[in-house]
């Protein structure tokens, strides 16, 4: 048996070295200023809630299957929050008396789900959340839309590559009922199988139905509208499609923007009309990336007033699985832009006073922690990245000058320690194998 702790994370979360933190950040940037254009505001949550908020409304898997629990000292029972919609509505709540509605917020937490690891699925995620609060218009929906049709733009992906999948609860709620002639009870249990039916075989979607109570021919009914494309809501009374948020949407412009899918389901109880999903259409990577809908009803878990919501949360894993699947991932960055290295020991603290001069001109400048030969120092920067190094010399420093060398052309330069900044600035804003 080995004597030392095992060095690997554990199951189902990562370590993210620097190199891939800087792709992710990079990829996180993009999407933060999108958002933020679009007038929303970040928050953050507690990564701990009472076990009560998630039993309330989250999906049935999430909550028997998924949850990481906990009971505390107070004997207060407790969750690793697996997602961070009924925090956010919690907060709404508590604060409903300070906020100015419609309120646009949105986070990046990370949540945790004691789920299988595979391909897409791990037990540690990180999340972007984007939710409007305080509006029944259907023009929340519309903004989302449009806002996530600029968020895949921005991270390089084209309109082939992906597919914004639409429906909305009303009127899955009126097929089921009045179309396949589904009980009003059994509707929750039905939507459950809808929500399977891309995942699993005919046959054994077959025996699920007829174990939930459907006849064969509500089984071959229920297949012909999940397929059947906008041709079923002709079917459905008018009172049904004026009530849908998506319907709304639909009769405008931006219902270019959306597929129309009886098949969209969502597993989370709070939703209350639209749902959404957007796909990967690639061979190799076709499943839901992320989704969202309207959840109007989850802030009366907490208040009696009633404040509706739209809301999704983008999962990093599909994120990136996306973007490595189109080849749509940024390099990393460079460690640092510049180094500034001492010939000896004795001009260090020369060297560290030329470094925060680079620092202070926002230049990412690093100075080496021991003094070792010049050409293994100058080799260590460029491994790091270093577009520039400054070299301190005894006679160059006694002359009041140091020598700035571009790693890229070899070309350097003898300049005194007022302009260094200036001169490096210069260097880092030219071209690849510019002069």
């Amino acid at each position: 048996m080995s004597q030392f702790l095992p060095t690997a994370p554990y199951r189902g979360t990562r370590d993210f070295l620097p190199a891939e933190m800087s792709v992710r950040m990079q990829v996180f940037q993009h999407l933060y200023d999108v958002i933020e254009r679009y007038g929303y505001q970040r928050y953050d949550g507690p990564i701990l809630e009472p076990i009560e908020i998630y039993e309330a409304k989250s999906s049935r898997e999430i909550v028997e299957q998924q949850l990481y629990t906990l009971t505390d000292r107070g004997e207060r029972r407790l969750a690793l929050r697996p997602e961070m919609t009924p925090s956010v509505a919690r907060m709404i709540a508590g604060n409903a008396g300070k906020l100015q509605f419609p309120v646009r917020w949105y986070s990046h937490p990370n949540c945790h789900r004691y789920e299988r690891p595979q391909r897409g699925r791990v037990r540690e995620h990180w999340q972007i959340n984007v939710d409007v609060f305080g509006s029944d218009s259907a023009a929340c929906e519309i903004e989302f839309f449009e806002l996530i049709h600029d968020l895949m733009a921005e991270i390089g992906a084209t309109p082939d590559m992906w597919v914004l999948r639409v429906n909305d609860r009303v009127l899955l709620d009126a097929m089921l009922t009045g179309v396949v002639g589904i009980a009003p009870e059994a509707v929750r249990d039905v939507a459950g199988l809808v929500d399977r039916w891309e995942k699993y075989p005919a046959d054994k979607l077959a025996a699920d139905a007829a174990a939930i109570g459907l006849s064969d021919k509500q089984f071959d009914r229920l297949g012909e509208v999940l397929t059947g494309g906008r041709a079923v809501l002709d079917e459905l009374p008018a009172e049904v499609r004026e009530q849908s948020k998506l319907m709304q949407v639909m009769a405008t412009t931006a219902g270019d923007l959306v597929k129309f899918d009886p098949l969209i389901v969502r597993g989370f109880d709070y939703y209350t009309s639209t749902v959404f999903e957007v796909f990967d259409t690639h061979p190799d990577n076709r499943r839901s990336l992320f989704g969202g809908g309207r959840y109007d009803n989850l802030v009366g878990l907490y208040s009696a007033q009633r404040i509706p919501g739209l809301g999704f949360g983008m999962g990093d894993v599909t994120l990136f699985d996306f973007l490595g699947t189109h080849g749509l991932l940024p390099e990393a960055r460079s460690e640092i832009d510049a180094a500034v290295i001492a010939i000896d020991a004795e001009l260090a603290d020369a060297a560290r006073s030329v470094a925060k001069g680079l620092r202070g001109a926002g230049v990412r400048t690093s100075t080496p922690l021991d003094i070792r030969k010049l050409g293994k120092e100058i080799q260590r920067a460029d491994k790091s990245g270093a577009r520039v190094v400054v070299i301190v010399g005894g006679n160059d420093w006694a002359a009041g000058t140091v020598t700035v060398r571009d790693l890229r052309t070899g070309d350097q330069q003898q300049v005194t320690p007022a302009d260094v900044a200036a001169r490096v600035r210069e260097l880092l804003e030219r071209g690849p194998g510019t002069a």
